[in-house]
C-alpha cells in the first residue's frame, strides 16, 4: 500500500525555512526514495510508537506520521520547533519534543515498546547510538549515519573497520547496512557518503546492564593497544605480569600472540569477565 506524505497546514504556500546550521551538523535528507526506504525499514503496521531523532524540516516525519500509531519527534534546533509544530498541528498522533536527545529518557518518553529512527549528526553519532541502546531498548532502530561509522557498526573481526565501536554495539545488538546514500541526496550536501543502518537489539545481550559501562571501558582500552598481541594488551589493561597474562589467555583457550582485533564480541566478553577479577582501572 502506498503512503502519501502528510503536507501539513500551509504546505501549499511558500514557507520560509530556517537555514541549515553548521554548528548542529545539519544536512537535511531530501531524496524521496531514501526517505521511503528508511520509513519502510522500521516495518510499521500503524500501531507502533516511533521516536524520531532530529526531524529537521519534516521530510522523514511526514512518512512516519502516516505509518506510526504515535510519533514523538525530538528536535534541538529552536528555530525549527515552531515550523514543525505548525506543520503537524492537525496530527494528534505527532508530538514535537524540544531538546537535546541525549537528555531524554527515550523509553520513558515512549511509555512502552517503541521503534527509533533518525538522521544522526556526524559529530555526535557515537554518543547518540549508545544512548539509544540503553535498556529498555527500542524494538528496532534505523539510523542514517556517515558511511564510515556504518561500516564500523557492522564490521566483522579482523577487518580494517572492526574496533571498539563494533564490539560494544554488537554485544548489545546486530547492525546491518541497508543502503549507501550519496551527498547529493542532502541539502546542503555533506562531504562524504552516508549509509542507512538497521539495528536490532539482541533478545539476550552478551553483557548484563551492570556490565555495560565497565565492558565498554575494557574494550576501548584493548583497542588502544590495537596492533599489540593479546598477552601484551592484557598486561597493559590489567597491570599483571607477562606470566599471568599468558596464563589468563591460556585459561580461556586463547593464543596470547593473537591480536585483539581478531576476536569476536563474545570472546571479548569472556576476556572481560576473566580479567575483572584481576582489577585494573579499565576493568572496574
Amino acid at each position: 500500500m502506498a503512503h502519501r506524505p502528510h503536507r501539513g497546514p500551509g504546505a501549499g504556500r511558500s514557507q520560509a525555512l530556517p537555514p541549515a546550521r553548521k554548528s548542529l551538523g545539519q544536512h537535511f535528507l531530501r531524496d524521496a526514495k531514501v526517505l521511503d526506504r528508511i520509513a519502510g525499514a522500521l516495518e510499521l503496521t500503524g500501531t507502533e510508537t516511533v521516536i524520531e531523532i532530529g526531524p529537521g524540516r519534516g521530510a522523514l516525519t511526514d512518512r512516519l506520521a502516516e505509518r506510526a500509531g504515535r510519533l514523538i519527534a525530538i528536535e534541538v534546533d529552536k528555530a525549527l520547533i515552531p515550523v514543525l509544530r505548525a506543520r503537524y498541528a492537525d496530527r494528534p498522533n505527532v508530538i514535537i519534543a524540544e531538546g537535546d536527545v541525549l537528555t531524554f529518557d527515550l523509553a520513558g518518553l515512549a511509555q512502552g515498546p517503541y521503534r527509533l529512527a533518525g538522521n544522526v549528526p556526524y559529530y555526535i553519532t557515537t554518543p547518540i547510538l549508545f544512548h539509544a541502546l540503553k535498556a529498555p531498548r527500542p524494538e528496532r532502530a534505523v539510523f542514517l549515519v556517515q558511511r564510515e561509522v556504518a561500516e564500523r557498526m557492522a564490521a566483522t573481526p579482523g577487518s580494517d573497520a572492526y574496533g571498539a565501536l563494533s564490539v560494544n554495539l554488537q554485544a548489545l545488538a546486530t547492525a546491518e547496512t541497508t543502503l549507501i546514500v550519496k551527498p547529493a541526496s542532502f541539502e546542503p550536501p555533506p562531504k562524504v557518503d552516508s549509509a542507512v543502518v538497521r539495528v536490532v537489539p539482541r533478545a539476550e545481550p552478551l553483557v548484563s546492564p551492570d556490565e555495560e559501562a565497565p565492558f565498554s571501558r575494557f574494550v576501548i582500552a584493548c583497542f588502544a593497544q590495537r596492533r599489540k598481541q593479546l598477552g601484551r594488551t592484557l598486561r597493559t589493561v590489567t597491570g599483571c605480569d607477562a606470566e599471568a597474562a599468558q596464563a589468563l589467555a591460556a585459561s580461556l583457550g586463547l593464543d596470547p600472540t593473537v591480536r585483539g582485533e581478531t576476536l569476536d564480541p563474545a570472546t571479548f566478553v569472556r576476556l572481560f569477565r576473566a580479567t575483572r577479577a584481576l582489577g585494573g582501572a579499565a576493568v572496574d
